[in-house]
């Protein structure tokens, strides 16, 4: 896999492990980079990234259902890139990006197009890692 390096730190710093994690994460979702620059300055909910509307807006390769947006889009919070917008009566259906999803925006932006999609051992162990993935209940 092609890791981009950052020119200048973002913010915080990350290792390079996490943010190899990160970008592996991502570039094995369904999702395109689209969906990364447009959180930069707004949260998105659901209905936007689902469906026709997200093959539209440029955030999805292809259209999806709804409940795998959400399944798709709470592994990139368990890997740190997202999290979940919160109004003031609770948490929405909207998502936002982290500071670490901020930096592996700039990163993938800087990745040439021909190797944006990655490879069968990146998407097998992004694959094994989503299934291996401990409960909350018993990381403590």
């Amino acid at each position: 896999m092609t890791v981009a390096k950052s020119p200048r730190p973002l913010g915080m710093r990350y290792s390079p492990p996490v943010l190899q994690r990160a970008q592996r994460a991502f570039r094995c979702s369904p999702f395109r980079l689209g969906l990364l620059t447009a959180m930069r300055s707004q949260s998105l909910g659901l209905r936007q990234i689902c469906d026709q509307s997200g093959v539209r807006q440029g955030y999805t390769w292809r259209p999806l259902a709804e409940l795998r947006v959400e399944s798709e889009m709470m592994w990139l919070i368990a890997v740190g890139l997202l999290r979940r917008e919160v109004d003031g009566q609770g948490l929405t259906d909207s998502f936002r990006l982290t500071p670490l999803g901020h930096q592996v925006c700039a990163l993938l932006e800087r990745v040439p197009s021909k190797t944006w999609r990655p490879p069968l051992r990146d998407r097998l162990y992004n694959a094994w890692c989503r299934w291996l993935r401990l409960p909350g209940w018993i990381q403590g």
